[in-house]
């Protein structure tokens, strides 16, 4: 199974804190959402749509103006007169007003905009735009050279009221206010004629009214629902932001504590091993009955048990000493060049009687001619204990421990400790890898441990640039795997052959005394 690794010091938060925290702000954050759901029917954009609809007579503030010019110079090449000059001029002064005003609207805020009155003084606007077009409808041409002069009139009508409902759908009620006047001069008109193509273009006229005005009812509709997916998202966003402001600060205090818990510990190794060391001594003093014997024997017996306590507490504060002195970067290396191979051989040889009061096989796996590795020999042999002592603690009697080292694939080098143990559940391998985490196994086992033999691994082997690999199956066994990576191996230069260094030395010597500056010529003797 791949790596999983653990990047807290704390088991409870990476085996159970973490995921419940990331399933609250998910659950905040769809709370949210079906809240503005269900409130977006109440939501009020009148601002927001007037705006757009600023927004788009301005952008489009040419297209009209530019029908109106060309219907008024094709009606002067037709003979209409000055009369369509008149009305060319009055229909663009109306829509420069509108113009107007919705430049004054755009340019405003939107909290700072009275909904009502700017409504009612752009349907103004249309509706004085509106009777520029009533005047084109009753226009009439009795000289003009145009045949079906009002069937021509009908289609420029057709237009404009397309180009409206475009235009203008933000603003309800904005295409009625514009041409209702309009189609009424002109049905008004054509049923003065009483002519059968005049009349029918009426009837489209009447029919295509209502038809624009559904279109532009539906584009308002989805400009509406644009802004409410607008408002949904910006809401979501927001809140999204504060639940990570939340998570980052209580991240940082996290960090924080833990670097300043980090640095308290390594500072107190002196004032921590000082008194230890003097339980220690006169502990085994009196259990070894130095100054005399001891008469009674629970003594003796208690004073093996306090000097096996403070042991395991000693080694307890040295590890935690060591975790915490990584953890806040105040561990230093001490790097020199060391060959991986006898290092942990060293290892297995200290390791060979605790598992051999097990009966516990470990076999050896060496790769020859390895390469020296530039790091620091201590923490390198530190690296092989703790996963050697590892494998035999959970390795039952009987049992086999396989050691390797060797190349990667990459040119780099590893070491491997396989044991033939019960393994590890996968949900427990982050609480594994975590400082004092302790698997379900270890627990039952009552194995004497403080969990934080593969905490110090991970951290030794990040100061080294390396990796570490745990794979593990439940009732077939664990491998634990250190690498250190390529840029740590030191390749030796190979020997030059004893006949091509002497071939080499004459040109050696001639290159030298080119480059060498000519000496100045030795002074004469005086006689």
């Amino acid at each position: 199974m791949p790596l999983l690794r653990s990047d807290t010091a704390d088991k409870f938060i990476v085996d159970r804190r973490k995921p419940h925290r990331n399933s609250d702000v998910a659950r905040a954050v769809r709370r949210t959402r079906d809240r503005l759901s269900q409130q977006a029917g109440s939501l009020d954009f009148d601002r927001e749509l007037l705006k757009l609809h600023a927004r788009a007579m301005v952008v489009s503030a040419a297209a009209i103006p530019l029908l109106v010019l060309v219907v008024a110079a094709i009606g002067r090449f037709a003979g209409l007169g000055n009369q369509v000059a008149v009305w060319a001029l009055f229909t663009l002064l109306c829509y420069a007003i509108v113009t107007f005003m919705a430049r004054r609207v755009e340019r405003t805020e939107a909290a700072e905009l009275d909904p009502v009155q700017t409504r009612r003084d752009f349907l103004i606007g249309h509706s004085l735009c509106g009777l520029g077009w009533a005047w084109f409808a009753w226009l009439g041409c009795a000289t003009c050279q145009v045949d079906q002069f009002h069937v021509v009139k009908a289609m420029v009508l057709l237009v404009a009221m397309a180009t409206t409902a475009v235009m203008a759908s933000s603003l309800g009620g904005a295409l009625l206010a514009t041409f209702a006047v309009p189609v009424a001069v002109y049905v008004y008109a054509v049923l003065r004629l009483w002519m059968p193509i005049e009349g029918i273009m009426a009837a489209l006229l009447v029919a295509a009214l209502p038809f624009f005005g559904y279109v532009a009812r539906h584009l308002n509709q989805s400009s509406w629902m644009l802004l409410s997916f607008r408002s949904e998202k910006d809401a979501l966003i927001a809140e999204v932001e504060t639940a990570k402001s939340m998570s980052d600060e209580a991240r940082r205090r996290a960090e924080d504590a833990n670097l300043a818990k980090s640095r308290f510990l390594a500072s107190m190794s002196h004032e921590l091993r000082t008194p230890l060391n003097a339980i220690l001594g006169f502990s085994e003093v009196m259990a070894n009955e130095v100054l005399g014997p001891m008469n009674n024997p629970t003594y003796r017996d208690y004073a093996h048990d306090v000097h096996e306590s403070g042991q395991h507490l000693l080694d307890l504060i040295n590890e935690i000493l060591d975790l915490s002195r990584i953890e806040a970067g105040r561990y230093q290396l001490n790097e020199e060049p060391v060959v991986l191979v006898t290092i942990v051989e060293d290892c297995c040889h200290m390791m060979e009687l605790r598992a051999r009061n097990k009966d516990i096989r470990v076999i050896q796996e060496f790769e020859t001619a390895l390469p020296r590795l530039f790091g620091d020999e201590r923490a390198i042999r530190q690296i092989a204990l703790n996963l050697l002592s590892n494998a035999i603690k959970f390795t039952p009697s009987g049992g086999e421990v396989r050691v390797r080292v060797g190349w990667t694939a990459g040119g780099g080098q590893y070491i491997s400790v396989k044991d033939n143990g019960p393994g590890i559940p996968e949900e427990e391998i982050p609480v594994v890898l975590s400082a004092f985490g302790q698997g379900s196994i270890a627990i039952k086992s009552a194995e004497q441990g403080t969990g934080l033999g593969l905490p110090i691994v991970q951290g030794l082997l990040d100061m080294h640039g390396g990796e570490f690999e745990l794979h593990s199956k439940l009732r077939e066994g664990t491998e634990a795997i250190a690498i250190f990576p390529l840029s740590r191996v030191m390749e030796e230069l190979p020997a030059l052959p004893t006949k091509a260094v002497a071939a080499a030395i004459p040109e050696l010597v001639s290159a030298a005394a080119l480059t060498r500056p000519a000496a100045s010529p030795a002074p004469t003797p005086s006689p």
